[in-house]
């Protein structure tokens, strides 16, 4: 887990598997806030159907996850967002390896965290300010075990005929893309970004087949 996020780290691999998830079934729902409620009926199901499987077989659980995930979740934008200043001097090779090691890795850290998941623990906020049309943000809270509230908020993009994408998910005001924006461009400057690639496909048991993150 990333420094950043050790005040709530035992809530941290949730937030972002639900985060990550929530935009993934329902991108015909209209509002975001809708795909957010009819999203979390579609994990409640499917733990309802499969927990004990997901428990007892981690590879199950995170293909499950994958295909929720892989149709709405904008890995291109987060990607880039993420290598930041590093984008621009790296190949399409190197482009495409990171985007898809870094997709599979976030993939492995964090799709056991959704077997936590507690809908009493989760509140829909609100809508804040005017909807984009392409852009929205949905703002929630989150309980933790000492009754506390944890902010979260969901980033999304619109991309045609694809619907709303996440790619981003901020806790308490900070964002995971900052905080893996923050520790890639320290592991690049000491080491390379070939290096980092590497680390990542071998964290995620990367097969570096070909796929459509380019």
């Amino acid at each position: 887990m990333y420094i950043l996020w050790k005040p709530v780290s035992t809530l941290a691999a949730l937030i972002l598997a639900v985060g990550l998830v929530v935009p993934a079934m329902a991108q015909e729902e209209g509002t975001p806030m809708d795909v957010v409620d009819a999203a979390i009926e579609d994990i409640k199901a499917g733990l309802a159907e499969n927990r004990e499987l997901y428990l007892e077989d981690e590879a199950a659980l995170i293909k499950w996850v994958d295909e929720l995930l892989a149709p709405r979740f904008d890995r291109n934008y987060a990607g880039r967002l993420v290598l930041a200043r590093h984008w621009r001097d790296a190949s399409n090779e190197q482009k495409r390896r990171f985007i898809q090691g870094f997709y599979s890795a976030m993939l492995q850290r964090y799709a056991t965290g959704i077997l936590e998941f507690q809908e009493d623990r989760l509140k829909v906020l609100p809508e804040r300010g005017k909807l984009s049309d392409n852009k929205a943000q949905v703002y929630t809270e989150v309980t933790l075990d000492d009754g506390s509230a944890v902010a979260v908020e969901y980033r999304m993009v619109k991309r045609g005929d694809a619907g709303w994408q996440v790619f981003d998910v901020s806790i308490d005001g900070i964002s995971y893309i900052r905080n893996f924006r923050a520790e890639i461009d320290s592991e690049i400057k000491k080491t390379s970004l070939d290096a980092v690639i590497e680390r990542l496909e071998a964290e995620a048991g990367s097969t570096q087949e070909d796929d459509e993150a380019a």
